[in-house]
């Protein structure tokens, strides 16, 4: 084996055992929430290029920092599937499905969706801040951003990408999903690149609270995680988290 395999098994090689057998025998069955949240982009960007359809979409689904807290609260969980006008749509269509679909194997429909919303709304919360912070500290945004419509998934796929690195042990793969938010926030200033560090950021606490919570449990006996059990070969497919 070459250096260069070696180096992928180690760092893909738990991610793909785990995602192979689920996929390779029920194909798109094993991930329904995807395929659902797939059509469901697919039905609102057809639905907000037509002259019918934009106003609505807009009502429900689209958020901007200058409007009422309560409303983008509202308003964040449908603006996940919400594309945005400016992007070709296969580019979104495209990251729900690898990414999102790679998560619910990996961890399940429920924690992929809480995954997603989480990074979501550190997002939307972080471009109030921004825009409230001002234009002028590293932090901050220009007035204009906060009229700027937030939609679409690219803050859940980055932030579901890191959280699935990290719990399979990528860390390279984080690292290079972090770098490249990095370097685009440095190439190209805008609200959606600082809006996907603050995805990275609030799934960093997430995944934090995840380990701390793990590590205040009492320590199973030896052999619990083992073949068989119902919490280290459950549906999800989880390995353990090493403490």
């Amino acid at each position: 084996m070459t250096p260069l395999a070696r180096w992928a098994q180690a760092e893909w090689g738990l991610l793909y055992a785990t995602v192979r057998g689920p996929l390779a025998k029920r194909r798109l069955a094993a991930v329904p929430m995807t395929v659902a949240a797939v059509c469901l982009t697919a039905l609102l960007q057809f639905t907000q290029n037509q002259p019918w359809g934009y106003g609505p979409v807009q009502h429900a689904g689209a958020v901007r920092a200058a409007d009422p807290c309560w409303l983008a609260l509202l308003r964040t969980p449908l603006s996940l599937f919400v594309p945005a006008l400016d992007l070709p749509v296969w580019g979104a269509l495209a990251q729900v499905l690898v990414v999102f679909g790679i998560a619910e194997v990996c961890l399940g429909w429920w924690r992929t969706l809480t995954i997603a919303y989480a990074a979501t709304l550190a997002g939307t919360l972080y471009a109030r801040l921004g825009c409230a912070l001002g234009p002028h500290g590293p932090l901050g945004l220009s007035a204009t951003d906060a009229r700027v419509v937030d939609t679409g998934p690219s803050a859940a796929v980055v932030g579901l990408a890191v959280f699935v690195a990290w719990r399979y042990g990528a860390y390279l793969t984080a690292g290079a999903v972090a770098a490249a938010m990095v370097v685009e926030v440095a190439l190209k200033e805008n609200l959606a690149g600082k809006e996907h560090l603050a995805a990275i950021a609030g799934v960093a606490v997430l995944w934090a609270a995840v380990r701390a919570g793990r590590r205040l449990r009492p320590r199973y006996r030896r052999g619990h995680w083992g073949p068989g059990s119902r919490t280290g070969s459950g549906r999800s497919g989880l390995p353990p988290i090493q403490s």
